[in-house]
């Protein structure tokens, strides 16, 4: 199994992601398609929401890969700024996007879950509001990313923002049993185990499970190309200016 230090190295990391893509693609395929079976068929309706909960099949999973990628980023921040890994930066670049998707994502179907349950779209209660600033973080450091041409120098910058945006992620999470919130508390990862019958947690971990590997796949993709970029990027300073790198005479 190689090791971080091993993946340092750009070329090997493009020869393990490419034999990784395959599976993870085919992975998060059968995934969906049991999941979605399980989701929409074999599920039951819920007693007091009835097919409306079917929602909840795209919305955790979203959720939880929002602040899962974002998590992952910060990770990817200390490698940027202690262990110095070269690819660490490439990581969280890579990872924003994504992020950025699942969080939209999961606002979206949270607003439509809400209508029918909440009687409105949107409320300024504490989830919601520090989840919408999640997006905000997300495009804020791909706006950062965009505005420097050197990569090095972004991603040192990008880490620090990173780590200090990570205080968000335990107010998302513990927001409903710290303040008063229309959103319900915790389900899944609860003390006395989850509250969901196990003929909608299955479908449900399935689904979770599924858009892990689509994430896995698409980070992967991403941050392939990212290294495909920045090697392009410096051919073509080499090629603009060729003596920057000829070594110097006395």
């Amino acid at each position: 199994m190689p090791s971080l230090t091993s993946l340092a190295n750009p070329t090997r990391f493009l020869a393990l992601s490419g034999a990784i893509l395959p599976w993870a693609a085919a992975a998060a395929a059968l995934l969906f398609a049991i999941g979605l079976v399980m989701a929409l068929v074999t599920s039951p309706p819920d007693y007091q929401q009835g097919d409306t909960v079917r929602i909840m099949y795209v919305h955790v999973p979203s959720v939880t890969l929002a602040m899962g990628c974002y998590a992952a980023m910060a990770i990817s921040a200390l490698g940027t700024l202690v262990w110095r890994h070269p690819l660490a930066d490439v990581s969280a670049k890579a990872a924003a996007p994504l992020g950025a998707a699942f969080t939209f994502l999961g606002l979206v179907t949270g607003a439509i879950w809400g209508k029918p349950m909440w009687g409105t779209w949107w409320v300024w209660d504490a989830r919601l509001t520090s989840f919408l600033v999640l997006l905000i973080m997300y495009l804020g450091l791909m706006a950062l990313w965009r505005a420097f041409d050197d990569p090095a120098r972004a991603g040192r910058i990008a880490a620090v923002l990173i780590l200090v945006g990570s205080i968000n992620l335990p107010i998302i999470k513990f927001s409903v049993d710290w303040w008063n919130t229309l959103h319900q508390p915790a389900s899944i990862l609860r003390l006395g185990g989850p509250s969901i019958h196990s003929s909608m947690l299955w479908p449900l971990f399935v689904m979770m499970a599924a858009f892990a590997a689509l994430f896995v796949w698409a980070w992967l993709a991403a941050m392939r190309a990212e290294i495909y970029r920045r090697r392009v990027r410096t051919a073509e300073l080499v090629a603009a200016h060729p003596t920057a790198l000829e070594p110097r005479t006395a």
